[in-house]
């Protein structure tokens, strides 16, 4: 069922009192409410506007960080993918690390051209940055005037990564249909089978990928892991991931 006008701005602000009455970001507040940008895109045509009209002021959490500490917070990300980040990495970052700034904080640079211009610049000011400067410079010749154009969820098909249990062991694994893949796999198994979570997006191998690498050390066989209730909650902690 749809959401009403009302429920997502009663949504907004009882995320933004949670957070010591500063507005969630687009990212977080997917993240926190499992609202998506269709959902509130119906109603306002930015997400700015849907938190003025819920009494908030939008640029409260963007102006909490100085472009210093964005610029540092991304070279770390640089460092760490070997890469410049995709739109779609900051949010997996964020997941991961909640210090990390929202996703949408760096927008206030302009475009993703405009922002790896100045994430150069400001590293030719630095020591020991050449690094950075080079793998920057190296997606700047790629994105030209395209805005990373393999970021939009309206051209990608959206499947999800699952997390099934049977007895005390959990599965892993990614489909186009969670109940179709659940129903195949419980003529396969002589224990119930329960799904646990699921998470949508566009990129099932990359994301499933990331979670048999995280519980590499807690695999048992195949796609199997024997998992305890940290693994668990950090799992159901992502929804969708486009």
């Amino acid at each position: 069922m749809a959401l009403s006008k009302e429920q997502i701005l009663d949504e907004i602000k009882r995320t933004a009192k949670e957070n010591g009455s500063k507005p969630l970001g687009t990212d977080r507040f997917e993240k926190e409410t499992g609202i998506k940008p269709y959902d509130w895109g119906k109603y306002w045509a930015r997400f700015s506007d849907a938190q003025k009209e819920a009494g908030l002021m939008p640029n409260q959490l963007n102006s909490a960080y100085t472009d210093e500490f964005l610029f540092e917070k991304l070279i770390g990300l640089i460092r760490k993918l070997g890469k410049f980040p995709t739109y779609k990495e900051f949010r997996i970052e964020k997941n991961e690390d909640d210090k990390f700034p929202d996703g949408s904080v760096f927008q206030r640079f302009g475009s993703k051209q405009q922002l790896i211009e100045k994430v150069i610049e400001y590293c030719k000011a630095q020591d020991n940055h050449g690094d950075v400067i080079a793998l920057s410079e190296t997606v700047l010749k790629e994105v030209g005037s395209e805005e990373d154009s393999t970021d939009s969820p309206s051209t990608k098909n959206i499947g999800e990564v699952y997390l099934f249990k049977s007895g005390k062991y959990y599965k892993i694994g990614k489909t186009n249909d969670t109940v179709r893949r659940g129903n195949e796999l419980r003529i396969q198994l002589p224990e119930n089978l329960d799904l646990i979570h699921s998470i949508k997006t566009d990129d099932t191998s990359g994301i499933e990928a990331y979670w048999h690498r995280r519980f590499e050390n807690k695999r048992m066989n195949g796609e199997w892991f024997d998992l305890d209730s940290s693994d668990i909650k950090a799992f159901k902690r992502w929804k969708r991931i486009v």
